[in-house]
């Protein structure tokens, strides 16, 4: 399992901190993003022997670690697909760290086994192994999930070209078949293959059935089918809203793996979005009430994670964590790095609100569109300062922060109607005040 990574020239940098970055530039964190998790794979597996593990479970682990790595040795750009996948990234971080400590969770480790039997199923290996299902079933990353009726402790899976049969224990088998689309199906009613949202650079899945999906360790119960309907039909209306905000907001798309659903709407009735630390690839999101804040909350979660591959393969700045800085868009003090990620993120979706609004032609989501512009401008705006003063940045991150400055710049080529400006203004100052007030010097 080996990898290696490009490297950005300066104004690759610059592209990036305008958020409008070119193919290349994407590919670079993207290939940053990957040999990472290689290496993440390699130090797992090495410590399979040393991290306090049972002998049986050992002998297990030992056994998922060499499929996983036959896997990679025979058809690595589909093993790479499970190993590559984001929801993988925090559970395996999550191994490690028990591991290290010694005292690791077998259900945790015990994942290893699905992990790998789905590598090798997409490799089309000949194979055979016993893993240990979930509560609501076997999960297989990146395939789907076979639920189960009783508490079964342990399947087997024989996989052989395109073919995969899980056979509970004390249950019947069920077979696989890969499609000439990639698609694992079966005329079994237990199975539930992920979906797919297409349209964009390349597909997505959604994915609510990976039991690691919201927290590392723990599994969640999967999401009603009745909500796919949904989340297939805000996807097809943002896609086209993704396109007006221009090649940059639709190329970002490339970047994408999966959607999770989150549980939703929250108690306060807002559409809620985030990604994960080493989930490179996955945003996390409640059903959106519309596409337009669909693919606002995908422009703002995809710059988050471009700035974090980013600052993984070039630091930009050396500042503590320390929750300081006033940021408008939050009531609680930020640290540095997260105030930066607010602006970059706002910094682009005030670029997509600003196209909206310039290409809408129903009157009422234009002026909403202005409206969300202005906002996210002079919020931007307002920490500029801050950020071009800061003394930790390095080098990369002071150009990375000028081209945010001037991209902010341009915005005003195209200003919003006078009284969204006002408005704007008024919100960011009444912030600011309320900051003070409660965080006086």
């Amino acid at each position: 399992m080996t990898g290696a990574g490009a490297v950005l020239s300066g104004a690759e940098v610059s592209e990036l901190g305008s958020t409008e970055a070119g193919a290349r530039a994407l590919a670079v964190l993207a290939d940053g993003a990957h040999t990472r998790r290689l290496l993440l794979f390699r130090v797992l597996l090495d410590a399979l022997d040393s991290g306090g593990l049972p002998p049986a479970q050992r002998a297990a682990a030992r056994e998922h670690g060499a499929l996983l790595e036959a896997a990679d040795r025979a058809a690595p750009g589909q093993a790479r697909r499970v190993m590559f996948y984001p929801l993988t990234g925090p559970w395996a971080e999550n191994c490690v760290r028990q591991l290290d400590r010694g005292a690791p969770d077998h259900r945790d480790i015990g994942h290893l086994g699905p992990v790998a039997a789905a590598a090798a199923a997409r490799a089309g290996l000949g194979f055979r192994t016993r893993v240990t299902p979930h509560r609501d079933g076997i999960a297989l990353p990146t395939l789907g999930l076979l639920r189960h009726s009783g508490p079964a402790r342990a399947a087997e899976l024989r996989g052989s070209g395109d073919r995969l049969v899980i056979r509970p224990a004390g249950g019947p088998a069920a077979e696989l078949r890969r499609t000439a689309a990639g698609r694992w199906s079966s005329r079994d009613p237990r199975w539930s293959p992920l979906p797919t949202l297409a349209g964009g650079p390349r597909p997505v899945l959604l994915d609510d059935l990976d039991p690691c999906r919201v927290t590392p360790g723990a599994a969640t119960p999967a999401g009603p089918p009745q909500q796919r309907a949904h989340w297939q039909a805000m996807w097809r209306r943002a896609l086209p809203l993704l396109r007006l905000g221009g090649a940059a907001r639709a190329a970002e798309l490339a970047l994408l793996d999966c959607v999770v659903p989150l549980p939703g709407p929250t108690a306060t009735g807002r559409h809620t979005s985030h990604t994960r630390d080493g989930a490179f690839g996955a945003v996390l999101a409640s059903p959106p009430p519309s596409p337009e804040l669909f693919a606002a909350g995908l422009v703002h979660e995809l710059q988050h994670a471009k700035l974090a591959a980013l600052h993984d393969l070039l630091p930009l700045h050396t500042a503590d964590p320390t929750p300081r800085h006033w940021a408008p868009w939050r009531p609680d003090p930020r640290p540095f790095d997260g105030l930066l990620h607010g602006a970059y993120a706002h910094l682009a979706l005030a670029a997509l609100w600003q196209r909206l609004a310039l290409t809408r032609e129903d009157p009422v989501a234009r002026d909403d569109a202005w409206a969300a512009h202005a906002r996210c401008a002079a919020q931007v705006g307002a920490v500029l300062p801050a950020l071009r003063g800061a003394r930790p940045l390095t080098d990369a991150g002071r150009a990375f922060v000028k081209a945010m400055t001037a991209r902010h710049s341009r915005l005003a080529d195209h200003p919003p109607p006078p009284e969204h400006r006002v408005r704007a203004t008024a919100y960011v100052d009444t912030a600011r005040s309320l900051w003070h007030r409660h965080h006086p010097p």
